[in-house]
């Protein structure tokens, strides 16, 4: 699979479980309703990145990389039925075994993650680069 870095990568989310008001004729009623969480590799915190290790000129992921802020949950706007928030940020969980970038296990395309501040367990689904790949 190829490995993942700032620049472009998908990681998607589903479902990420948000309370939503719903309009009645009593008053909005607070709903658990499923949304797609999306996270993009362009919205990670460069410091959590390997920096110095830089894919097609790009910094490169590992497992200790932190996406800010992910999307598509923004109208439960009561939060996550776990976090408690919407847009929150997405944590890598699962990286390669046998390769390491910046000293922690690289991360790749089809790696897991958790986003929405742990709301929702997701998978990376689109690759930002398409020359280094890592088989483990």
């Amino acid at each position: 699979m190829y490995a993942l870095t700032m620049a472009g990568g998908t990681m998607l989310a589903t479902p990420d479980v948000c309370i939503t008001p719903v309009p009645t004729p009593a008053g909005p009623v607070p709903t658990p309703i499923p949304y797609p969480n999306i996270g993009t590799s362009e919205m990670a915190n460069p410091l959590t990145t390997a920096f110095l290790v830089l894919t097609g000129f790009m910094p490169t992921f590992n497992i200790g990389t932190q996406v800010l802020m992910t999307s598509g949950d923004e109208p439960g706007s009561l939060g996550g039925a776990i976090s408690h928030t919407i847009k929150g940020p997405a944590n890598f969980i699962v990286g390669s075994e046998t390769t390491k970038i910046g000293g922690k296990p690289a991360v790749k395309l089809t790696s897991w993650t958790m986003q929405n501040m742990n709301n929702a367990p997701g998978i990376v689904v689109s690759p930002s680069q398409t020359s280094v790949m890592i088989l483990s």
